[in-house]
């Protein structure tokens, strides 16, 4: 018993990570701000939206530093400057791929009547308030700050009790539903694609296969956050400034869901390993 006390006392004890609690939390304090900014002018939404988008690292933060557990902080102090760490050219890899996605999509939206116009640059971002340079550092601060919250704490929770293959279909499912009140807020992208509900409903399903696909570059980079901060902010970039059309962003959504599909084949033991379950941090420092 005093070998026990003396264990959780010095922080070494196996750390039991709360998914549920920190998705209840996550998208708690980010709706308490997101929704009231779908009823406001433009210029205060984009500012509750800002402190709403900041909600997920928050809380993973607040859960790493109060868990008690010197091996988790220690993984999310790793996580956020071990650059040393980040292997470079598998990030290189994964922004080239997703590169190809577009690609493909709108080599393949020409059976659909699409045009090849495509192959350009929007002149301006898909929403609106904050003007170009704003968008841009919106953009650049979501793709920043969610990988924060998501990379630091939730990712992990999830993955703890479960093999990658499944936390990838749990995480993209969640992270996607996150967005929602996003549908009813002026000026957003995600406003934008409630023209026809099949381009919302496509959205919300792309997020799923592209959970796979960025949990696999969180793994290939040794569980880098920033190798997951490059990647999500060449896709936002991609997303909004290549002059992709809701159609062929469908099609896009079918090209994701084929390449992750090619990810987990290829990485099998990566997807389906059970041996980090029930202790992650002790398999990954070796205690």
């Amino acid at each position: 018993m005093m070998k026990k006390n003396q264990t959780e006392k010095t922080g070494t004890a196996p750390y039991k990570y709360r998914p549920v609690l920190f998705f209840a939390l996550a998208y708690l304090f980010t709706w308490i701000f997101w929704i009231p900014a779908a009823f406001v002018s433009e210029n205060i939404g984009a500012l509750l939206m800002l402190i709403g988008l900041l909600a997920p690292a928050v809380v993973s933060t607040v859960f790493v530093l109060v868990s008690g557990s010197d091996l988790l902080k220690k993984d999310l102090k790793i996580k956020l400057i071990g650059l040393y760490k980040v292997k470079w050219l598998n990030v290189f890899w994964a922004v080239l791929q997703f590169a190809g996605i577009v690609v493909c999509s709108i080599l393949l939206s020409l059976v659909f009547g699409q045009s090849l116009s495509q192959f350009a640059f929007t002149e301006d971002f898909s929403f609106t308030g904050v003007g170009i340079a704003g968008a841009l550092l919106v953009v650049t601060l979501a793709s920043i700050i969610e990988e924060v919250g998501w990379k630091g704490y939730c990712e992990d929770s999830i993955g703890a009790y479960m093999n990658w293959f499944w936390e990838s279909l749990i995480f993209g499912a969640l992270w996607s539903c996150w967005h929602l009140p996003l549908l009813f807020i002026r000026g957003t992208y995600q406003a934008g694609l409630m023209v026809n509900p099949l381009y919302a409903i496509n959205f919300f399903i792309s997020g799923i296969p592209l959970g796979f696909i960025i949990t696999w570059v969180y793994l290939v980079s040794d569980r880098s956050i920033l190798a997951c901060m490059i990647y999500h902010l060449f896709v936002n970039f991609m997303q909004e400034k290549i002059a992709m059309t809701p159609e062929t962003k469908c099609v896009e959504t079918i090209v994701v869901t084929i390449v992750a599909a090619v990810i987990v084949v290829m990485n099998k033991d990566m997807f389906f390993e059970t041996r980090h379950v029930g202790k992650l941090l002790e398999t990954r420092y070796g205690e």
